[in-house]
């Protein structure tokens, strides 16, 4: 395999005809650079020097390898730069996943600062269930994500931000159907909840799922029925229509901020996540 450095040696044995000349203005040993040269030559399959006493000159695919070489040089160099500007600036472009009722109460409250400070910063939103969010950033699919309850990763670094409580909801109003059960069955803080509603001296005859919090919390306000909601969700959407039922089952959620461990270091990420910190922690 060519390596950027085999093809800079190349350049500079084309540029000065001379090897012993090349590996000083360089700075390795000629038996080093002479090892560059054969490995070009090999990948190849054709020899780019002609070898005499008076030092070397290119041969015909060596010419044509010298032109290619020096935008190979470039584009490297460019590929360098933009690397180290992805790590080292905020800039580039971010994807953040979160479950769409969790960025209705908290995308707000840091985006617009972000993006007016921050010109060259970019964001692919992604909208999900918390535990896919959590598969995608393990996979490299994400950079960050607000998720509620992740699961402990090798890979992961998990900052909590603040705890939330998932309870039954009602209406304010006097009209209201309390047989009705109005909730997502795809969450695990529903399907917690339905465990423990007989305990709790709770039954519905009927039940309407939705894999909408913000349906749910309109047909709940409306009296369609009672409902399973986090109280952030219920409190942004519902408008004060709808309150938490008495002595209902309760289960404790808590958002959180991921990435994967290796980005620790990336600024923008690390930018990001501090922004995130500062304005829901």
């Amino acid at each position: 395999m060519i390596s950027p450095s085999d093809l800079e040696y190349f350049i500079e044995i084309s540029a000065t005809k001379n090897l012993s000349r090349a590996a000083e203005r360089i700075g390795i040993s000629q038996p080093s650079l002479t090892l560059a040269i054969k490995r070009i030559e090999d990948e190849l399959g054709v020899s780019i020097f002609i070898r005499s006493k008076k030092g070397v000159s290119l041969t015909k695919a060596g010419a044509h390898l010298l032109k290619h070489a020096k935008q190979m040089q470039q584009f490297w160099g460019q590929i360098k730069s933009e690397a180290s500007a992805s790590v080292n600036e905020v800039t580039g472009v971010l994807k953040l996943g979160c479950h769409p009722s969790v960025g209705l109460y908290t995308l707000d409250k840091f985006l617009p600062k972000v993006l007016g400070k921050n010109s060259e910063l970019d964001f692919e939103l992604t909208h999900d269930l918390s535990r896919k969010v959590t598969e995608q950033i393990i996979s490299l699919e994400l950079d960050i994500g607000l998720v509620i309850n992740p699961v402990k990763h090798p890979d992961l670094v998990i900052q909590d931000l603040f705890d939330d409580i998932v309870t039954l909801w009602e209406s304010k109003k006097t009209y209201q159907n309390h047989d009705v059960l109005i909730c997502d069955p795809s969450l695990l803080q529903t399907q917690d909840i339905q465990k423990n509603l007989k305990k709790k001296g709770f039954s519905f005859s009927r039940v309407i799922t939705s894999n909408s919090l913000e349906n749910i919390a309109n047909l709940i306000n409306s009296g369609a029925g009672v409902g399973i909601l986090p109280t952030r969700v219920a409190n942004k959407i519902a408008n004060k229509g709808i309150q938490e039922i008495e002595n209902a089952p309760r289960f404790k959620d808590t958002l959180s901020v991921i990435y994967r461990i290796e980005n620790r270091n990336v600024k923008s990420i690390q930018y990001l996540v501090g922004e995130i910190i500062k304005s829901l922690k």
